[in-house]
């Protein structure tokens, strides 16, 4: 079997709410969901979804290649792209394409992802996330009711320019969860927005009245000396690491004694998601994946690997066109038994919802504000 060519689709996710984090956000959220398809001069087609950066480069390196040595073709994609480097949006084509030889890989065998990389429980563990930094307070109750009502326990809330405000969120996630448990989860993402003394302050600010399970992304993703020092100063976990692309990166991270948590961005593939909770779990550091809706193909990765602690779940549908045989149940993912990733593209449905408009910024949500991480007061309004 070899590889012999490849195309792109994009689907749009229609978010129905606001979606952003202190760096931005975007109303009535619409977003373009990359997906690619690796052919074979067998007809066998593998399905991967997170990104169109850099396939045109990328793609010589595993042309007329037979797709099941997908570990050996992650490696020839990285060694064909060393001069420039990988880091980056490169690291999301290469991911898509590794996520799309996997499907290959299952089909083949005729068995679920899941199967085929050892794991033995299909139920993954997971947690909802909003994006909610500019949903109301009753938009965040009934955006984490619909999870609760499948059974989750756990949720992450955008946040880090008030901290009372913050406080006050915080306290209508725990009543929302409740419902499941005595002791929800709670978590605050900051989006890099802080320097250490000042997460400092506004973690243990929080911390005199919830029980945080940890803080994500307090300060900058290279910051490795600062994150152990936050680690250090307060009570709840940090973590970090779902926008370092690629497992070398988190070398400075974990020589300085950082992160608590081990997080990798879904979109970065399965391949890097096996090897990044390997070398975690040689330090006794538990993974979490961020963004499954981004590459829902990592969900399968995580039942195979010894410390896969918990999954961000950002929506409980699809894009229009992408039907994913996952379940969210029980207060996580329950992965189905169709042989390969479980995801099955609607061509003519994605074209049909093609209308929508897509981001409403030109800059998108993700904008870094020109004084992040240097406001005098904690409720981030300077006068």
């Amino acid at each position: 079997m070899k590889i012999t060519g490849y195309r792109t689709i994009a689907a749009r996710h229609h978010w129905k709410r606001a979606v952003g984090d202190v760096n931005g956000h975007i109303e009535d959220a619409v977003t373009e969901v990359p997906i690619l398809i690796i052919e074979t001069d067998e007809g066998v087609e593998g399905v991967g979804i997170g990104s169109h950066a850099d396939l045109a480069r990328l793609f010589p390196a595993i042309e007329g290649e037979d797709p099941r040595s997908v570990s050996a073709l992650f490696d020839r994609m990285l060694a064909a792209v060393f001069k420039s480097g990988h880091s980056g949006a490169t690291y999301g084509g290469l991911a898509t394409i590794d996520a799309a030889l996997w499907d290959i890989k299952a089909k083949l065998a005729g068995e679920p992802l899941w199967r085929l990389l050892g794991g033995r429980d299909r139920f993954v563990p997971a947690y909802a996330s909003g994006l909610d930094i500019a949903l109301s307070d009753d938009e965040i109750a009934e955006f984490y009711g619909a999870f609760a009502d499948r059974g989750y326990v756990a949720g992450k809330l955008k946040g880090g320019l008030d901290p009372d405000a913050d406080l006050r969120r915080l306290r209508v996630l725990e009543g929302v969860f409740a419902r499941n448990t005595s002791r929800p989860g709670l978590m605050l993402d900051a989006n890099e927005s802080w320097q250490v003394k000042q997460a400092v302050r506004y973690v243990g600010a929080l911390e005199e009245h919830v029980d945080l399970l940890w803080v994500e992304e307090p300060l900058r993703r290279w910051d490795a000396v600062g994150h152990a020092r936050l680690s250090a100063g307060i009570r709840s976990a940090v973590a970090t690491g779902e926008n370092l692309t690629g497992v070398e990166q988190f070398r400075p991270l974990f020589d300085a004694g950082a992160p608590d948590i081990v997080q990798a961005g879904a979109i970065w593939g399965v391949t890097h998601m096996l090897r990044l909770a390997t070398v975690a779990a040689a330090r006794d550091l538990p993974i979490s994946p961020v963004g499954y809706n981004a590459n829902p193909a990592v969900a399968a990765a995580m039942t195979a690997v010894p410390n896969h602690l918990t999954t961000e779940v950002q929506a409980l549908d699809f894009a229009p066109g992408i039907i994913v045989d996952h379940e969210f149940a029980d207060g996580g993912i329950v992965i189905g038994d169709e042989p390969g990733s479980g995801i099955r593209i609607d061509e003519a449905a994605i074209e049909s919802a093609a209308h929508a408009d897509g981001w409403r910024s030109p800059a998108g949500p993700h904008h870094r504000p020109l004084r992040a991480g240097l406001r005098v007061v904690l409720d981030g309004v300077e006068r």
